[in-house]
């Protein structure tokens, strides 16, 4: 029943890093596809906090075939339909909403709710989940709460997101229970409204050259 699930969390565990991207015009989509794909991430969260987010996962989809495009910030059952039918492939969630994972669960879509607190990860536990996100990562504690959180809940995996940078990445993925990390310091609003594709193009390279050295 998990096997979509388990594909999407491997993938993210490969690649190390997920995108965290906010478009307010669907025009930069593809080319934000296109940049974080040649800069060897071929990944990314569009978040639902805009108006242009379904559309532009529908043109990424459309656009790049083999990226791993997800929708964050869903918050009701419609977005998620929303999500799903412009072709994303996983859905992520600030929070633990039980409606929004039950409703993922039953479709057999690959969702990542957020959990800061032990009450928060045991609901994931009892679904059957074993990678939930970590948000806000660095308000909530940083790689110290992940540590102390993953303790007795051997085996669950952690994506932080939120205040995750070039400067911290190492401290969050030096922790066994991170799968990988979500940030957003390589596709900034500006940079995407400024059309500085190729400046995302370059920022991702690094990012993805600095996962590299710090797994080894």
């Amino acid at each position: 029943m998990r096997e979509k699930q388990h594909a999407v969390q491997e993938q993210i565990a490969v690649l190390g890093l997920v995108p965290v991207v906010v478009l307010e015009d669907a025009k930069d989509a593809v080319p934000l596809a296109k940049a974080l794909t040649e800069g060897g991430l071929p990944c990314a969260e569009v978040t639902f906090r805009t108006a242009a987010a379904k559309e532009s996962i529908r043109q990424m989809t459309e656009a790049c075939p083999d990226m791993l495009v997800g929708a964050g910030t869903v918050l009701t059952t419609g977005q998620v339909d929303d999500a799903i039918q412009a072709g994303a492939k996983f859905i992520v969630s600030p929070g633990f909403d039980a409606e929004v994972v039950d409703y993922c669960l039953e479709r057999e879509i690959p969702v990542f709710p957020g959990c800061v607190t032990p009450s928060e990860v045991i609901q994931a536990v009892k679904r059957g989940l074993d990678v939930v996100k970590f948000f806000p990562a660095v308000p909530f504690g940083g790689a110290a709460t992940v540590k102390a959180l993953a303790a007795p809940f051997v085996g669950l995996k952690f994506m932080p997101t939120g205040g995750v940078n070039e400067t911290n990445l190492g401290e969050f993925l030096s922790c066994k229970a991170v799968v990988a990390c979500g940030g957003s310091w390589m596709v900034k609003g500006d940079l995407i409204q400024a059309g500085e594709f190729e400046k995302i193009r370059e920022l991702t390279a690094e990012a993805v050259k600095k996962i590299r050295e710090l797994r080894g």
